[in-house]
C-alpha cells in the first residue's frame, strides 16, 4: 500500500461542508504522494480521518474483513441501549424525509454497529450490496472514512460525500450523522445516519440529523428527571426519619433528595456499585443501600473526605478508560469520559503541574480556551475531591499515580484528537 501524504487541508472545521465536487483525482494525487493545491484538498477532518484508516490498515478497494452480529445479537444490542426509547422521535424526524428523497436513516451504537435501518426500499437494497446492513460494522476500523465511524471519532455531526469515503466502492453515497448522547452521563450511545445517493447531496440535510438528534437526546432527559422526580417522591418520606447527613440518588448518581447537608446535582458512584460501606471521594466513608431505582447514601462522620494514596488511571481497555482511587477503605472506580480521561492522562505527564492555559493547549491546541479547562476541571475536582489538587492543575502531594497504557502506541485514548495525546501514540 502507498504511503499517504495528504497536503494542505483547507481550513474548514470538524463540521464544515463537505466538498460537493471533491474529483476523484485529488484522492489518487493524494495517494500517490502528489500534495493536492490547498483551494482543492480534502478538509482536515477528511485528511485526518484518511490517515488513521491507512494506520489501520484499511483497504481502500474493499474496507476491511469484519464478522456481521447475527439477528440475536442485534436484538441484543438494541434491548441493551437507551437508543430503543427514543427509536420513536428517530423515526418521525427523519424517516419521511429520507424516504422521500431516496435515502436511509441508520443508527448504531457507540461501537459504530448498524442496529437499525429505515428509509427507502431501493436505497436499501443498494445498500445491501455494499454490507451497510443491520450487524455491520461502520467504525473507522472496518469501512474508513464515514459518517458515522468519523463522527464516533470526532464525537461532532459531519457529512462525508462521494470521494471523501476512504473506501472506493461508498463514492456513489453521500451520509450525513450526528453522534448521540446519554444526557444522564454524557455516555456515548451511537450515531444516527441518513444516506443515500451522492447525487442527492443537500448540505441541510446534516443540520437537519443534528436538530433531531437533539430532539431526541433532550427527550432522554425528560424521561430521567421524571425518574429522578418519582425517585424523590419515594425517598422524601424515608430521610424525614433519618438523622444526619444523607442523600437519595439515582443508578446514575443524580441526586433525588438529600438532608443534613449542602450536595451537589451529582454524586460520582463507583463503576460497580454494592451495598454496604463504600468510600466515596467526594464523600467520605458511607453506607450504600439498595432503593427502587436508585441507592440510600448515608455520610459517615467527617470533616473532610478521606485522602487517596494511590490513583490507577486504566487507559488499556477497549471499552473506555477507568480511574480507580485507593482510599483508606478500599479501591473506588469510575468510568472516565473521553475528556476527563484526556485531562487526567496529561495530568500525569506532568506531574508538577499544568495552568489552565497550558492545558488548553495540551488538549485544544488553542491556549485561549482555559475557561473549557477550568470548567472541565471543576467538574473533574468535584468526582475526585481529595485526588486532585489546583494552582496549577495537579495530583496531590503524596498520591501516586499509575497509568495503564494499551499495547500498542496507536491505540491510547484511540478517539482523541488532543495534541499531547497524539505526542504520546508517536
Amino acid at each position: 500500500m502507498a504511503h499517504l501524504r495528504i497536503g494542505p487541508a483547507r481550513p474548514v472545521g470538524t463540521g464544515g461542508r463537505p466538498a460537493a465536487h471533491l474529483p476523484a483525482p485529488v484522492r489518487d494525487a493524494a495517494w500517490s504522494g502528489r500534495a493536492p493545491r490547498p483551494a482543492t484538498g480534502p478538509r482536515t477532518v477528511i485528511s485526518e480521518s484518511w490517515t488513521r484508516a491507512q494506520q489501520l490498515g484499511v483497504d481502500p478497494d474493499m474496507g476491511a474483513a469484519h464478522r456481521i452480529l447475527s439477528t440475536d445479537e442485534v436484538e441484543q444490542r438494541r434491548h441493551a441501549t437507551p437508543l430503543a426509547e427514543i427509536m420513536p422521535s428517530l423515526r418521525d424526524g427523519l424517516v419521511a424525509v429520507a424516504d422521500a428523497t431516496w435515502h436511509i436513516m441508520v443508527v448504531t451504537d457507540a461501537e459504530g454497529r448498524v442496529l437499525w435501518r429505515d428509509g427507502s426500499h431501493a436505497i436499501r437494497r443498494r445498500a445491501d450490496r455494499v454490507g451497510f446492513a443491520e450487524g455491520a460494522s461502520w467504525a473507522e476500523n472496518a469501512v474508513g472514512t464515514n459518517a458515522i465511524g468519523t463522527a464516533l471519532v470526532t464525537r461532532t455531526p459531519l457529512q462525508v460525500h462521494s470521494a471523501e469515503h476512504f473506501v472506493r466502492t461508498l463514492h456513489s453515497w453521500t451520509c450525513a450523522a450526528a453522534p448521540l448522547h446519554d444526557p444522564r452521563d454524557g455516555r456515548l450511545l451511537g450515531v444516527v445516519d441518513v444516506s443515500g445517493p451522492a447525487t442527492s447531496l443537500n448540505p441541510a440535510t446534516l443540520a437537519l440529523v443534528s436538530a433531531v438528534a437533539r430532539v431526541a437526546e433532550g427527550e432522554l432527559r425528560a424521561r430521567h428527571w421524571e425518574a429522578v422526580g418519582r425517585l424523590r417522591s419515594v425517598a422524601a418520606p424515608l430521610l424525614t426519619r433519618l438523622s444526619g447527613q444523607a442523600l437519595v440518588v439515582d443508578r446514575n448518581g443524580w441526586v433525588a433528595a438529600v438532608t443534613g447537608m449542602a450536595c451537589a446535582d451529582r454524586v460520582a458512584l463507583p463503576a460497580r456499585v454494592r451495598a454496604g460501606q463504600v468510600w466515596l471521594p467526594t464523600l467520605g466513608l458511607c453506607e450504600l443501600d439498595p432503593l427502587p431505582g436508585g441507592w440510600l447514601v448515608r455520610v459517615g462522620e467527617r470533616e473532610r473526605p478521606a485522602a487517596a494514596h494511590r490513583v490507577v488511571l486504566d487507559l488499556s481497555g477497549a471499552q473506555g478508560a477507568e480511574v480507580t482511587v485507593h482510599g483508606p477503605a478500599g479501591p473506588w472506580s469510575q468510568r472516565l469520559s473521553p475528556r476527563h480521561a484526556e485531562l487526567l492522562f496529561v495530568l500525569a505527564l506532568y506531574p508538577g503541574g499544568r495552568s489552565a492555559t497550558q492545558l488548553a493547549a495540551d488538549l485544544f491546541g488553542d491556549p485561549s480556551r482555559a475557561v473549557t479547562v477550568r470548567a472541565e476541571m471543576s467538574r473533574l475536582r468535584r468526582t475526585l475531591a481529595g485526588v486532585l489538587a489546583h494552582r496549577p492543575y495537579r495530583f496531590a502531594d503524596g498520591v501516586g499515580v499509575e497509568v495503564l497504557r494499551p499495547g500498542r502506541p496507536a491505540d491510547l485514548l484511540p478517539h482523541s484528537l488532543a495534541p499531547a495525546v497524539l505526542a504520546e501514540r508517536g
